[in-house]
């Protein structure tokens, strides 16, 4: 979507027409968006400003907000790594270290191959199994520095294959 093209616009109309008849669709579109797509960049907040009357501020204050939500694109795989009380104590800190070090990105950066984003976040409620990692929804337990590279390399098998 980086220059948003016809298509992408139509869809995102129709999106916005879709909560028509709802009291507050705000949060509704820009879920229904984000899933589509992976990102609400500005000039998608344009379009949703214009279909529902809300400022692109106020868009941009609830986009900027939450972190499910984001304004670039995010990669292939999405690692959260949790820094909850539990998982920093546990050596998660390091993990995520590792990460930023073997990907070359800072957390809240995506790889230069599109392949990655990492995530630093509060608390995925996997105290029990810190420190904890999460990559597209799977949770990986106790994870230690040293699994760190395989963790990678698994991920760039399959999206090599």
């Amino acid at each position: 979507m980086a220059k948003l093209n016809a298509a992408a616009a139509a869809k995102i109309n129709e999106i916005c027409e879709r909560y028509t008849d709802e009291k507050t669709p705000l949060m509704m579109i820009l879920s229904d968006i984000q899933n589509e797509y992976g990102y609400i960049p500005l000039e998608v907040q344009e379009i949703v400003s214009k279909h529902t009357g809300i400022s692109v501020a106020e868009i941009y204050g609830v986009v900027t907000f939450y972190s499910f939500f984001s304004l670039t694109p995010k990669g292939k795989f999405v690692i959260g790594c949790c820094l909850g009380t539990a998982c920093y104590v546990k050596g998660a800190q390091q993990v995520i270290d590792k990460f930023s070090e073997l990907l070359n990105i800072k957390p809240g950066e995506t790889s230069e191959d599109g392949l990655f984003t990492l995530d630093a976040l509060r608390c995925i409620g996997a105290c029990g199994i810190a420190p904890a990692v999460s990559i597209n929804g799977k949770v990986y337990p106790k994870v230690e520095v040293g699994q760190v590279p395989e963790i990678i390399e698994s991920y760039r098998k399959e999206a090599s294959a």
